[in-house]
């Protein structure tokens, strides 16, 4: 679920504050801040079926790890929730790259790679093209960081 910014928490108490959101703790899926969806609302399961980023539809959704997840057909849904774990992006949807370097950013559905059966998305095509310099190296420390880098 979606969390109010402490800036906007406060703000309705009447005080005036200017706390970093970053002060806050992160959800352990990324959605963006004026939704639930997780993924961008495009079906992950179909980085696996058709490898490439398809959206997801209202029509076929379900609950995970406290996300909306979206999905291309109903197939797809009842695949993720046969099992989630093995069809989910990795560090909850935030960028592979960014939690190897100790933060957390948002990505696109076009920055993507499956690697040993797991998906992975990153904030750009650009920051991807980092990432795949050291793959084994970025998913370790990225291993390391997670779930730390949520607080």
């Amino acid at each position: 679920m979606s969390h109010p910014s402490r800036r906007m928490v406060l703000a309705g108490l009447g005080i005036a504050a200017f706390v970093p959101t970053a002060a806050l703790a992160k959800d352990r899926v990324y959605t963006s801040r004026l939704s639930n969806i997780a993924a961008s609302g495009y079906d992950v399961v179909a980085y696996f079926t058709d490898s490439r980023p398809v959206e997801g539809s209202k029509s076929f959704t379900a609950e995970y790890d406290g996300a909306e997840w979206r999905f291309s057909s109903a197939q797809n849904r009842d695949l993720f929730v046969a099992n989630p774990v093995r069809y989910a992006p990795q560090y909850g949807g935030y960028c592979a790259w960014a939690v190897s370097q100790g933060y957390t950013a948002s990505t696109v559905p076009e920055a993507w790679r499956i690697v040993d059966g797991k998906l992975y998305l990153n904030y750009s095509t650009g920051v991807q093209a980092k990432w795949e310099k050291d793959i084994p190296g970025h998913i370790a420390k990225a291993d390391t960081n997670w779930p730390n880098v949520l607080n």
